[in-house]
């Protein structure tokens, strides 16, 4: 089960709204930020600007790979443990604009988990030490420590 903050609106869509929830220069700031993360071909740089720039907690040797999207509008709510690996072109939402209300949840993947390329990662959901997330799948609940799982929906891949 995703834990999400629910926020009802009234009026036009949330995402109508959006600048009601998040400033535009703190959007503005994190979007050219993440795009300059996206295409740094140099780790230490990346972590450096998620951690300093973004205020995510990015543990030691994590490795965010080219084209990576994190939250713009919250990335600050996202937690990466020590010696992961996110893959190619990854997404990772903390937020969920809907008709009538806006959600916002904490991220948190753990140490030694791998996300394979192409991966969305929706809000409010934890990523157990260790996991293993295939190629091209979306996260709508939590994984478990070890777990090998993928696809759309979510399911059990088994051990190799």
């Amino acid at each position: 089960m995703r834990r999400l903050e629910r926020y009802p609106v009234e009026g036009p869509n949330s995402l109508w709204q959006v600048y009601r929830t998040v400033s535009r220069w703190k959007a503005v700031r994190n979007f050219i930020f993440i795009q300059l993360a996206r295409y740094c071909p140099e780790l230490r740089v990346k972590n450096w600007i998620y951690r300093h720039v973004l205020g995510m907690r990015v543990g030691k040797t994590t490795s965010f790979a080219l084209m990576v999207m994190v939250d713009v509008f919250f990335p600050e709510r996202i937690t990466v443990g020590s010696n992961s690996i996110i893959g190619y072109n990854s997404t990772i939402l903390t937020h969920e604009y809907l008709i009538q209300e806006y959600r916002l949840g904490d991220v948190h993947i753990g140490d030694g988990v791998m996300i394979g390329a192409n991966v969305t990662i929706l809000p409010g959901v934890t990523i157990g030490d260790g996991a293993v997330v295939a190629a091209g799948s979306v996260v709508h609940r939590d994984v478990p420590a070890n777990a090998r799982v993928g696809g759309n929906p979510l399911r059990e891949l088994g051990s190799d």
